[in-house]
């Protein structure tokens, strides 16, 4: 993973990026979860198949490291 993701102040404002890209790691976990395929993804984005497991696994790590508070109940 740390191969693969990208933070720098110079790209995306410094939000996690696939290395050598402007590819948000954002925009690759957005696109698998509005249902694209790991292979549409590689395609749109001209990125790897371990570039789209990287950004799963930083994510991964993300959620791992947050404290949970409950969702606000909708009206």
């Amino acid at each position: 993973m740390n191969s693969r993701i990208q933070i720098d102040t110079k790209i995306q404002h410094g939000k996690p990026v696939i290395k050598g890209t402007r590819v948000p790691v954002v925009r690759i976990i957005e696109g698998l979860a509005g249902g694209m395929q790991v292979k549409d993804v590689m395609r749109e984005y001209c990125v790897t198949e371990k570039d789209v497991r990287a950004a799963l696994a930083f994510a991964g790590e993300l959620i791992q490291q947050e404290i949970y508070r409950p969702l606000p109940k909708s009206a």
